[in-house]
């Protein structure tokens, strides 16, 4: 692709990102969702193999949807109560509405069936953009609204998108379906809690971003898109496979990492809020997920190829991948969990 035309789509990205943060009309947040997802749709469509163009369509069509969904469910609000403010949502008809249709453009079960099959038919660095960028307009509606909406159905969501982002991954074999049911996983456990601590939501979705930018951009290091070709990166490169295992544990909730910290305070705050059973389910499924997060880090770190090799030395290309950011964010994802008190008591304030 042209670089001054990746330059403005990206742009126009951040801009429809930045104008649905900035909104308290229903209107405006409407146009920043569509210039969100009419900016990425170029980029999603460039490899020009029909796979790219399916889940383009796909993702357009369900983009379209949630968005006409929300202009529907804001028009009847403003139309029945006279208001366009994104805080002043009280009709119940308008708050579920909106709810369903955020969940469509997060890809929260029962409305995820879209995002596996989307994410399958992209490349990495696209893939990594959807599953982390764009998710973050949408949350911020959604941390907006939810004190409106009635709990019972936040909690059943979140605790359905968990069960099936777990379920979900167990019996796939491309990595970029799994990644995709990690994110339902996730965004689960982040809706689970959205009503009982904001803050909490928000430093999930954080490690989230954190740890998932971390396995993307380890993927495309090794160039590896389902459980087999994982194999290979030992013999790649032993140090980038020791550390991508850990990532996925840390991304599966094991202590002493950093994907520890934010499910750790969710039960706690669950548990605090009288709903000991939902915090009860919400662990369970999250054993599913961790169930498919072992059997990538065996793939990666404890089976070996099948190669015919005999040089002791063999020879390589000189690496020019720019590997900086997956250090840093490799580190993030690993370390944060001694800061939880600091996190906790910032929380507090």
């Amino acid at each position: 692709m042209n670089p001054y035309v990746l330059t403005i789509l990206l742009s126009s990205l951040g801009l429809g990102t930045v104008l649905t943060f900035a909104s308290s009309h229903w209107l405006l947040a409407w146009m920043g969702l569509e210039i969100n997802t009419l900016a990425i749709i170029p980029i999603m469509a460039q490899q020009h193999h029909p796979r790219a163009i399916e889940a383009t369509t796909k993702y357009f069509l369900t983009q379209a949807t949630a968005a006409a969904m929300i202009l529907f469910a804001s028009t009847t609000n403003a139309w029945l109560m006279g208001e366009w403010e994104i805080h002043q949502l009280s009709h119940p008809l308008a708050t579920t509405t909106v709810m369903l249709a955020l969940a469509l453009k997060l890809g929260l079960a029962p409305v995820h069936f879209w995002l596996p099959e989307v994410l399958q038919g992209l490349e990495l660095t696209t893939g990594l953009i959807l599953s982390t960028w764009q998710k973050l307009a949408p949350f911020a509606l959604m941390v907006q609204v939810a004190p409106t909406i009635n709990s019972s159905l936040l909690v059943a969501i979140g605790l359905l998108s968990t069960l099936v982002g777990g379920w979900g991954g167990l019996n796939q074999t491309q990595l970029r379906k799994i990644m995709a049911y990690s994110s339902i996983a996730h965004l689960g456990w982040m809706v689970l809690i959205l009503q009982f601590a904001p803050s909490l939501t928000l430093l999930s979705l954080s490690l989230y971003i954190i740890m998932t930018s971390s396995a993307f951009l380890t993927l495309k290091t090794n160039n590896a898109l389902t459980i087999n070709t994982l194999a290979t990166s030992w013999t790649k490169s032993p140090t980038l496979a020791a550390l991508a295992a850990l990532v996925l544990l840390s991304l599966g909730g094991l202590p002493p990492l950093s994907g520890f910290m934010p499910k750790w305070l969710i039960l706690q705050e669950l548990t605090k809020q009288g709903l000991p059973l939902s915090a009860t389910l919400a662990a369970m499924t999250a054993l599913l997920s961790l169930y498919f997060y072992l059997r990538l880090c065996y793939a990666l770190t404890l089976t070996i190829y099948p190669n015919t090799l005999t040089a002791t030395a063999p020879w390589r290309l000189n690496f020019t991948m720019i590997t900086l950011p997956l250090s840093i964010i490799t580190i993030l994802a690993l370390g944060l969990l001694p800061l939880t008190p600091a996190v906790t008591a910032m929380l507090a304030l």
